[in-house]
């Protein structure tokens, strides 16, 4: 099954905030709680587009965005980076490994809906 969105979060709270504005905004969603999985689900799953905390467990998601980018059949999908941390390094970090767009937490939600809209080249639509 074929989702717009996979997100990767392993905090409940914001996993749920995440899974509830963007199905509101009209996507499919499908979501991980660890970087293990994240590659298993793109592969099963086909996103559109990934949703990426930085800070998972088993595997941080600077590793699992360098697999992406390694990867001959995804290293074109879209990955927007989410991060609790709003340091310059992360940013620097993620954009070198290949991120499209950065988002620091907390977050406003029509920050994310836009973020994921333009990456998917959707504009307008519900809010």
């Amino acid at each position: 099954m074929a989702v717009d969105i996979l997100i990767a979060e392993d905090e409940p709270s914001i996993l749920e905030s995440l899974d509830f504005i963007l199905k509101r905004a009209g996507f499919t969603i499908g979501s991980v709680t660890d970087g293990e999985a994240v590659m298993e689900a793109v592969r099963r799953l086909h996103p559109r587009m990934v949703v990426l905390d930085v800070m998972l467990p088993r595997r941080s998601g600077f590793e699992v965005l360098k697999q992406i980018r390694a990867d001959s059949d995804q290293r074109n999908l879209p990955v927007l980076i989410l991060t609790a941390k709003g340091q310059q390094q992360d940013r620097r970090i993620a954009e070198e490994l290949g991120a499209d767009v950065f988002v620091t937490k907390p977050y406003a939600n029509a920050e994310v809906v836009g973020a994921v809209r333009q990456l998917l080249g959707e504009n307008g639509g519900p809010a």
